[in-house]
């Protein structure tokens, strides 16, 4: 026993960390490789280890014997030998089956086959399979999938969930599948546990030439955007599919540009919403020297495909009738793309991740600020965009001052008797939102902006009849969905040029929305334990900021009601980076008072 150390590991993959010791923060920062926070109470961070999360870490390059070895650093007791040897059992299954193409030895080898498969009528919806049909195929026109031993593709063999796609045994560990089948392949034995490490190689798509900068002026990227990059291109410059992870504010945008500047081709880039299809565009024509007339958007006002052409999920998924097809999904082989990138890949809708399935021979490169999906689709990230390549911790970059500092403060405000009861009566979801939608938040919100009187502020929310109540209140102006987008941008350019200094903002704000300026956020309400929609709110306060480099973050939660419990979860993976939530009573005499006098002194995050 050695108890300095901070960390106790427990044979069910669970991890406790103890909080306020020395070691704590460098604990946290490698747990954080390897493991996945799911509590955080004030005095113990509890972390679950799963396949997921060491396939990534073993995608980052880790090995069992560095995460067994990172373990053994931080742990207060022996770790359970039965705990490493199924580490070691879990990792060594990334590499053990491997998806190639077929060399000239094979095609030689083992001729031309006839088999059975399945043909997918409707490329939209994977799981509609009909019409069995005879195929003769030279094994050119697949892959090679090869296993470790014979045992484990003889395992594989016999899975009833892998029968459809084709496979066919060419020797003791290989078999051949169909090129049109390696994404359905790799998804589906990410599922059953064995991901697969693709080298099968990507096509070049149409050459586009252009370098990063303007005239004489070269593009000065920071040393973290040239490693991002450089994880994404692999060692042998033959990578092409995976996942960069970096807070709002990082320059994803940029990072983006790099990378298809390493390849010289034509670019397909889907992100969340117009605004940021603009936002692109524009630092496309800023940051390359690439022609205006070679950019095209194609979003629901636009239907421009260009060799650099940005679009928006929602168009990609349209379509007339619940059941009828996907008007816009061709614009995927619409042209001979060399990339595609995917903005916010945590955002990605179902419909494209099936037919980004089809689409495994085109680079793809996701960008996000987390990989937490609250639907549970990060295998199919893992396995149809890619795994984890790089991951910059956002607390490392606040360090280096590329980010700003933010005071994460949970206000909690009281519940009166009238509210109660109303809460009592009601049940579920309407619990949360009599919570969430509490009236003295309006008094919190009018203290917080004369606290921070002249700085820049989002007030952010869930319920738009929350939202009308406080604009006509505090008289500022609200962003929704339904205004239009020329309406939008006016605003926003308003706020940026400092015409005023408070926006009220629902949903429509919580991605890819560029207000630099932004050094205040009030959350007055949520998607209830949405982990991802808290770091992309803060994120929209994380750039740079003058003098002190100080943002601040509020999260307005009533206490002792749904809300809270939602709150606990909403902000774990901030927490995971290093954020501390303060807490803070909202008395109703906050005006005037100091952030010292206010926050409890050594003001931790409560019991999830």
């Amino acid at each position: 026993m050695n108890p300095d150390l901070p960390c106790i590991v427990q044979r069910d993959f669970t991890v406790l960390l103890e909080m306020g010791l020395p070691n704590s923060d460098w604990a946290r920062s490698q747990l954080q490789i390897y493991a996945e926070l799911v509590k955080s109470p004030s005095s113990f961070h509890t972390y679950h280890i799963t396949p997921l999360s060491l396939w990534n870490a073993a995608a980052l390059g880790w090995s069992a014997e560095d995460i067994q070895n990172s373990l053994h650093s931080i742990s207060r007791w022996d770790i359970p030998r039965d705990l490493l040897k199924d580490i070691e059992q879990l990792v060594s299954r990334y590499g053990t089956l491997t998806l190639s193409r077929a060399s000239e030895k094979e095609e030689q080898n083992y001729g031309t086959h006839t088999i059975y498969t399945y043909r997918d009528e409707h490329k939209s919806n994977r799981s509609t399979k009909t019409g069995k049909a005879t195929d003769t195929y030279t094994i050119g026109d697949h892959l090679i999938l090869a296993a470790e031993n014979p045992t484990l593709l003889d395992e594989l063999l016999n899975k009833k969930e892998l029968e459809q796609l084709g496979l066919l045994r060419i020797n003791e560990t290989s078999a051949s599948v169909p090129s049109e089948n390696r994404g359905l392949l790799k998804q589906e034995l990410t599922r059953l546990g064995y991901p697969v490490v693709d080298t099968a190689g990507y096509l070049e798509g149409n050459l586009l030439r252009f370098t990063l900068g303007k005239g004489q002026t070269e593009l000065q990227l920071r040393d973290y955007q040239v490693k991002a990059a450089d994880a994404f291109e692999g060692a042998d410059g033959l990578g092409g599919s995976g996942v960069l992870v970096l807070p709002c504010g990082a320059g994803k945008t940029v990072i983006g540009m790099a990378v298809m500047n390493r390849f010289q081709c034509e670019v397909l880039i889907l992100t969340s919403n117009t605004i940021s299809v603009r936002q692109w565009i524009e630092e496309l024509k800023q940051k390359t020297n690439i022609p205006a007339d070679s950019i095209g958007e194609y979003s629901g006002q636009k239907k421009e495909v260009r060799p650099i052409t940005v679009a928006t999920y929602q168009i990609l998924t349209h379509r007339r009738t619940k059941d009828g097809q996907f008007e816009h999904m061709k614009l995927l082989s619409e042209r001979k793309w060399g990339l595609i990138i995917y903005d916010e890949v945590h955002l990605l809708p179902a419909p494209v991740f099936r037919a980004t399935a089809d689409i495994q021979a085109t680079r793809r490169l996701g960008l996000t600020a987390t990989l937490v999906r609250e639907d549970g689709c990060e295998r199919d990230v893992f396995s149809l965009i890619g795994p984890k390549r790089y991951d910059m911790p956002w607390k490392e970059l606040e360090r280096q001052g590329w980010i700003a500092q933010v005071e994460c403060v949970e206000m909690r405000l009281p519940m009166t008797t009238e509210l109660l009861e109303r809460s009592m009566r009601a049940e579920g979801r309407q619990q949360y939102r009599i919570a969430a939608e509490n009236p003295a938040k309006l008094e919190a919100v009018r203290s917080l902006l004369q606290q921070h009187k002249g700085i820049p502020t989002l007030i952010i929310g869930q319920y738009l009849d929350q939202l009308r109540i406080l604009a006509q209140e505090l008289d500022v102006p609200l962003i929704t969905g339904s205004m239009t987008q020329s309406e939008r941008v006016r605003w926003f350019d308003a706020f940026r040029k400092g015409n005023i200094q408070t926006l009220l903002v629902s949903k429509v704000a919580n991605f890819a929305v560029d207000l630099p300026d932004a050094a205040v956020a009030i959350e007055v309400s949520g998607s209830f334990g949405s982990r991802q929609e808290e770091a992309q709110r803060l994120g929209r306060i994380l750039r740079p900021k003058a003098g002190e480099n100080k943002a601040y973050f509020y999260a307005l939660v009533t206490e002792n009601s749904k809300e809270t419990d939602f709150a606990a979860r909403r902000q774990l993976f901030l927490i995971e980076q290093g954020y501390e939530y303060a807490i803070r009573r909202f008395d109703g005499m906050m005006a005037g008072r100091s952030q010292k006098d206010e926050i409890e002194d050594g003001g931790k995050k409560k019991e999830a």
